[in-house]
Parts: structure tokens; C-alpha cells; sequence
């Protein structure tokens, strides 16, 4: 995604708005956008605006894809996904790299928390606790950069097929 793309506009917050409901806080910029074009998974940075700490650097915004997400949630995927990374070396050798990657995304943006150093999102690198997260960060890098990530968005449907994310 080009940078012009990536800064959200003002039609970009509305719609993000309407996608959850509340006035975005603090969106850095749009890391992802569904195939429709509106954003689906924004940045956010680890410090909001009111001083609180916040590690979840991609968040999915999209209504679509947070219910897609949260029916897979429903199915044991990440209890089987947990069980696979406790005995697979080269999948938690792969995962752990995952979790270096959402670090170094979010610490490009040069803001120092310490509250929040070293702390990605979804359970990384150790634990699968969150599908919306890892889907978000292979949204928003791209495949082959969170193996789970990208196992768990392989398995949803196409949320936004028939219906915009707005």
C-alpha cells in the first residue's frame, strides 16, 4: 500500500467510525483495506493521545471481518494452533519471528513505551490467545510473516463479498 494510501482521510475516520461505532482513537494510519477499498485493519500507536499504553498496533476495524474472526474463534482453531506450536520447533521458530515483526512495525513509528516494549499481540510469540490480532498483522504484512495469521485468514470466508465494510 502506497503512503498516500496509508494515511487515513477524513472519509477514512468516518467510515471507521461507523465500523466501530465510536470515534477512532488515535489511528496512525490504515494498514490494510478490504478488497471494497474501505479500511479493514488500521495502526495505532503504542501511546494514545491520553497517555494510556496500547501494544495492539494493528487492529481491525471491519465489522465483516471481526465477526468472520470471531465464528473461527469458535471452532478450537487456536487450542489446535497452541498444541502445534508447543511441539513444532520450526513453527515456533516461524511465529517468533512474527512477534519481532509486529515489534519492529510498531517501533519504526519511534515512540518509546516501556510498558509496552517487547509486548506484541494474539499471544506472541508463545501463546495463540487472539485470531483478530494475528489476522490483523498478516493483513497488514503481508502473507508468509505469521504463519497462524495467515492459517487462521485462510480459513475464513470472503467477508467482504457481498456486502461493503462500511
Amino acid at each position: 500500500m502506497s503512503a498516500d494510501n496509508r494515511k487515513p482521510t477524513d472519509a477514512d475516520l468516518a467510515v471507521i467510525e461507523n465500523q466501530l461505532g465510536r470515534t477512532p482513537r488515535d489511528v496512525h494510519a490504515i494498514a490494510y483495506r478490504c478488497p471494497c477499498g474501505k479500511p479493514a485493519v488500521v495502526e495505532t500507536p503504542p501511546r494514545l493521545s491520553n497517555g494510556e499504553p496500547f501494544p495492539t498496533f494493528y487492529y481491525a476495524t471491519c465489522p465483516r471481518l471481526t465477526a468472520a474472526i470471531s465464528t473461527l474463534e469458535t471452532t478450537g482453531m487456536m487450542g489446535a494452533m497452541q498444541a502445534r506450536l508447543e511441539t513444532d520447533a520450526v513453527l515456533a521458530g516461524e511465529y517468533a519471528a512474527a512477534h519481532d515483526d509486529y515489534i519492529a512495525a510498531r517501533s519504526a513509528l519511534q515512540i518509546d513505551v516501556p510498558e509496552v516494549e517487547n509486548v506484541s499481540a494474539g499471544g506472541m510469540p508463545n501463546r495463540v490467545k487472539c485470531l483478530h490480532s494475528l489476522i490483523a498483522h498478516s493483513l497488514s504484512a503481508g502473507p508468509g510473516v505469521n504463519p497462524l495469521g495467515d492459517e487462521a485468514l485462510a480459513a475464513l470466508p470472503e467477508w467482504w463479498k457481498h456486502l461493503s465494510c462500511e
